[in-house]
């Protein structure tokens, strides 16, 4: 194999896992998602009736926006 071909397909694989990364912490960072180590994030227990809705509704919507993004890839690789 030649070193230019080897080199090109190891830089292909990091690029691709950097964008994987940026794209999952868009979607966190589009989604509400506190970042860091559990700040702003409320207990189930200590949430109105109301928050608890809008927190599932926020889950669902992350995890269509991320299942959408790997189709996307996927679809991006042919």
């Amino acid at each position: 194999m030649d070193l230019t071909r080897l080199i090109e397909m190891i830089l292909r694989r990091l690029l691709r896992q950097a964008m994987n990364r940026g794209i999952s912490k868009g979607i966190d960072i589009a989604s509400g998602k506190p970042q860091g180590r559990n700040q702003g994030h409320k207990q189930s227990r200590d949430m109105t009736p109301e928050e608890r809705q809008k927190a599932r509704q926020s889950a669902e919507t992350t995890r269509r926006a991320r299942q959408a993004a790997r189709l996307v890839r996927r679809i991006g690789r042919f």
